[in-house]
């Protein structure tokens, strides 16, 4: 096991930035595929996550994922193994494919957590069978790593500092487990439970920190976005790379290429491949003045449930077997999102191309408050915010609808749409804003005036207790012993930060 206290989730910012921000393309020198022969694609992606909890023996963190190993007659955690067996199959299902004679796709995300937990657990099998995914020369372009928050904490509800916070510690966690040569490879982002905020300050701070953070894409879920004119997405646009524009409150944009997840039974849909068979029935289309293949793209938990754990691997298999059968020239095929992206780019497709999308009931919001900017906000440089738009204005539009409008929200919108992460959580989410608060008030000062704070082990404790502290999980599963947790990892990030002023 790994004695080392802390993982790696802080210090080499300027680095990773510099590398991150690259505009190489990264699967079109390698891709085997040929764009105008195709005329439908499917992009399926698998989620993996298990959160760290301070209940090892002596009261250390450990990950979930050892817990359930260590109490295995505890609900539904005699899966621990299979659940670990899960992380690590892809590794022999891909290359066994691929010696088949077929051309698989995957799109991988794992959650800082759980990188970090099967670290700490020295779990060698699993971990390098994820450096071959991630690193051998052999299995590019059939592998596609996006990057996530590392602590799996959800966006709407995450005060906006720690945004960044979450996705610089993930690619720090990646870059130490894997080099910064396989990150330079990561361009696609994955939102933990699909939830995309929809107030107009969070969703902004988080496409300008993907944007600055060398992200290209998100995926994000179909009814979690509108058009700009407030309509549904057509169907047909479902399968089309759109353009998600967010605008704050101060009348600032930014913007950010997005892939629809479309809705549905998430394991059920990839346990048993159905964006394959969707795929096989559509064609191409037209955008910009380029007729593109369509693309099917859905993510689902790789690990949860009988489907995933049981039905997976053989329908996986079996879908892209009946690829094969096509032929040298199939006209469906798998591709991953980057790949696809960067073929679109190549055939001559401009991101201007691609229909504008905003986050769900920004429509309404912004009748209220005035028409949309123009002009955007790129990582260099912010435009002067328009006269129509002030954060007073904002708000004041936002409660108004809120009082007006039963079917209007600002808590953002997630595959769970039936669960808030909000309400009922105020003993977990007043903590969290409030240690926020302080690990800002303190750290932020220093790390202006001397970048080298953030390799201090203070500074890197105090900020694994605040990313563990979003974690999801903690409201996830109600109140009782989860929320215990979170009360106590919130106590040791006081303890962390009185002990740095002190």
């Amino acid at each position: 096991m790994s004695h080392n206290p802390l993982p790696p989730i802080a210090g080499m910012e300027a680095e990773i930035l510099a590398l991150a921000r690259h505009t190489d393309p990264v699967f079109l020198p390698r891709t085997n595929l040929n764009l105008e022969r195709i005329r439908s694609g499917f992009a399926c992606a698998l989620h993996m996550h298990q959160p760290t909890i301070p209940a090892g023996a002596e009261g250390e963190l450990i990950s979930h994922l050892q817990y359930m190993l260590d109490h295995p007659d505890e609900g539904d955690n005699h899966n621990a193994e299979p659940f670990a067996n899960c992380y690590k199959r892809l590794g022999a299902i891909i290359p066994q494919l691929i010696e088949e004679g077929c051309n698989p796709r995957i799109m991988l995300d794992y959650s800082g957590n759980l990188l970090w937990g099967l670290q700490q657990m020295g779990r060698h099998d699993i971990l390098e069978a994820l450096q071959r995914l991630a690193c051998d020369a052999s299995l590019q372009p059939h592998v596609e790593w996006l990057g996530t928050f590392w602590g799996h904490a959800v966006a709407p509800s995450t005060p906006i500092p720690d945004l960044k916070l979450h996705i610089l510690a993930w690619q720090h966690q990646f870059a130490a487990l894997f080099g910064m040569e396989a990150l330079k490879r990561v361009k696609g982002f994955s939102l933990p439970e699909m939830h995309l905020p929809n107030h107009p300050d969070t969703l902004f701070a988080l496409v300008r920190a993907l944007r600055e953070c060398g992200y290209r894409w998100l995926l994000v879920q179909e009814h979690s976005v509108e058009n700009l004119d407030g309509s549904s997405l057509r169907h047909e646009q479902k399968f089309l790379p759109n353009t998600l524009v967010a605008r704050s409150s101060s009348g600032e944009t930014a913007s950010i290429t997005a892939l629809i997840k479309t809705q549905g039974s998430d394991t059920k849909l990839v346990g048993q491949m159905q964006p394959c068979y969707e795929a096989l029935g559509l064609g191409r289309q037209s955008l910009g003045a380029t007729s593109v293949p369509s693309l099917v793209s859905q993510i689902a938990d790789g690990e949860n449930g009988g489907v995933m754990m049981n039905e997976f691997p053989p329908a996986y298999s079996q879908a892209h077997h009946k690829i094969a059968s096509q032929g040298s020239d199939p006209g469906t095929v798998a591709i991953n999102g980057t790949e696809y992206l960067e073929l679109l780019e190549a055939a001559g497709v401009q991101s201007g191309d691609f229909p504008q999308i905003q986050a769900v009931h920004q429509h309404k919001l912004w009748e209220r408050v005035g028409s949309p900017p123009t002009r955007h906000a790129t990582p260099e440089a912010s435009p002067e915010a328009t006269p129509e738009a002030t954060p007073q204005a904002t708000e004041a539009a936002i409660a108004h609808l809120q009082a007006s409008d039963p079917s209007f929200s600002m808590a953002g919108a997630s595959w769970t749409n039936d669960l808030s992460w909000v309400e009922g959580y105020a003993n977990v989410l007043e903590p969290m804003n409030h240690l926020s608060a302080q690990f800002h008030q303190l750290f932020d000062p220093l790390v202006s005036e001397d970048p080298g704070m953030t390799k201090t082990p203070l500074y890197q404790q105090a900020l694994l207790q605040l990313l563990l502290l979003e974690t999801s999980c903690f409201r996830y599963w109600g109140q009782g012993t989860w929320t215990d947790y979170a009360r106590e990892i919130h106590r040791r990030g006081e303890a962390a930060i009185a002990g740095w002023q002190n």
